[in-house]
């Protein structure tokens, strides 16, 4: 597998495809000079009222609600170091590869900005890092997304300082100074305001906000694909998606939703097959008719949530900040609330998508409502079970799915002595919403296998093209209908195809991109 271009990280904003590749595929990242040289500027800035004799809030002081101790200079190092352990309090499950690329490489681009006052070997040390491929073992515990994602940003910091545990590239565990030392990276010792600086972002809401955004956006062009699918087997109408009737409505995401169904269902046998006087069904159920309204909807919450990622990511958090005309300022710009809104918004998206789904996959299964299709589309009914109790898994993970759709935003639980009385709950919503995504990912694995299969049923009737090479995709590795198999490793054979994007690549193959 080859290396991905390297990132470069400047002053200006990342872009979700630079996030992307630094997260997922393990890109290298370099900072641009002109960043080193505002990272210059703002330090000379903080060193300067090190040597003031009045207090300045994380410079010479204790933080939160210690701020109100004046720290000696010859403290100020250790004060740093001491934020930094006190601060990696985490606890539970590590929090998964990508997720610390994300907030390590986001950390850093707040860093180029020249607003935090480290030092550039601070910021260095961290591109280092992420180049080497050494991961912070970060826990799924310890941020209420308030004062930024305190405890994960500490277990990084404290990576760079050469203390606390680590994974190499390889994902074997070692310690941070071992890693450190075998990729040549020199530990930070850190210098005032600088541990603050390294704990004080939206960097784990922001990571997985942008990685939940591409995710979102290409398991909805899926339910596009099952949702054609189903139509199809399930003897739906396609008039329903005609673009004049879509217009009467003209919401962007329904629009596309609607034309990816019309190019999917385009030139099908079944559908030729019923539009005849003898067909005298006038309206489809609303899991079939409604579906472009749904994931449409779905596509317009996704956008809206990209907006904030993007704002984002334009952005410079801490506290306090190095202003441009050369000021030190407190401020609350860590506050997560932006993007604790929006993950819970993408929750809801995911859990509704999902619901839709599994009610249309659920049609498939009874004959009063399947038009002349076996019970549970079994071989031998009473005999085989069919596709029973794929039903039952997507009904629980869409009963789960519900659940983890319950807002964490509005939820607040007051902290450090009530200085921080008021926090966005922002880390929990997003670790929450990774596991939303990935149920939404199996319901419509699931849609998808059995859809498959009612169109297999519907022989000798074909398919459109398109549903016909999405199935050809599907059946290189699973098996068409037949008696009763062990159906869980069919289950996650279509997982990975959804997860993959290869049943959205296999139905492009006719269609051409779809939207």
């Amino acid at each position: 597998m080859t290396t991905p271009p390297a990132v470069c990280v400047g002053t200006g904003p990342l872009s979700f495809a630079d996030v992307v590749a630094v997260a997922r595929h393990g890109a290298p990242v370099s900072i641009d000079p002109r960043a080193r040289d505002e990272i210059r500027r703002s330090r000379t800035v903080i060193e300067a009222l090190a040597d003031d004799v009045a207090p300045h809030y994380g410079v010479s002081t204790g933080f939160g609600a210690l701020a109100t101790r004046s720290i000696p200079p010859l403290l100020r190092g250790a004060l740093q170091h001491s934020l930094v352990r006190s601060h990696a309090a985490g606890s539970g499950p590590e929090v998964e590869r990508e997720v610390v690329r994300a907030l390590l490489l986001l950390r850093l681009s707040t860093l180029a900005t020249g607003r935090t006052g480290v030092r550039p070997e601070t910021a260095e040390a961290y591109a280092a890092l992420l180049s080497a491929g050494i991961t912070p073992v970060v826990h799924e515990y310890g941020s209420l997304g308030c004062s930024g994602d305190l405890a994960p940003l500490a277990h990084c910091a404290l990576a760079v300082t050469g203390e606390g545990p680590v994974r190499r590239a390889d994902g074997s565990l070692t310690d941070a100074a071992t890693a450190l030392r075998e990729s040549g990276i020199r530990p930070v010792q850190l210098r005032e305001k600088e541990g603050l600086a390294l704990v004080n972002g939206t960097d784990g809401m922001l990571g997985m906000l942008v990685l939940a955004v591409e995710d979102l956006r290409s398991l909805l062009t899926v339910a596009d694909v099952t949702a054609a699918m189903s139509v199809e087997a399930l003897l739906g109408t396609d008039d329903v998606f005609a673009a004049d009737l879509q217009a009467l409505r003209p919401h962007p995401g329904q629009a596309l939703s609607a034309a990816n169904l019309r190019a999917l269902l385009r030139d099908s046998g079944i559908r030729a097959s019923h539009r005849t006087a003898e067909c005298t069904r006038v309206q489809d159920a609303y899991s079939l008719r409604c579906a472009p309204q749904v994931a449409g909807g779905a596509r317009d919450t996704v956008e809206h949530a990209a907006r904030v990622a993007g704002w984002e990511l334009a952005a410079a958090v801490d506290n306090p900040v190095v202003t441009v005309d050369g000021r030190v300022e407190s401020n609350g710009n860590f506050h997560g609330a932006p993007l604790a809104y929006v993950l819970d918004f993408l929750a809801i998206v995911a859990a509704d998508v999902a619901s839709m789904s599994e009610r249309r996959t659920d049609r498939f299964l009874d004959p009063a409502r399947n038009h002349g299709l076996p019970a549970f589309l079994a071989t031998d009914p009473g005999v085989d079970s069919g596709h029973m109790i794929a039903q039952y898994t997507q009904a629980a993970i869409v009963s789960e799915l519900k659940r983890l759709a319950v807002p964490a935003s509005v939820d607040s639980i007051p902290s450090s002595a009530m200085q921080e009385d008021h926090v966005s709950m922002g880390w929990s919503a997003a670790r929450k919403l990774r596991r939303s995504i990935d149920g939404l990912t199996r319901v419509l694995a699931v849609e998808l296998l059995t859809a498959a299969r009612g169109i297999e049923l519907r022989a000798p009737l074909e398919p459109a093209p398109a549903t016909r090479a999405v199935v050809a995709a599907l059946r290189a590795h699973v098996p068409g209908p037949g008696p009763d198999r062990f159906l869980a490793p069919e289950i996650e054979a279509a997982v990975e195809l959804v997860r993959s994007g290869r049943a959205v690549e296999a139905a492009q193959t006719v269609t051409g991109p779809l939207r």
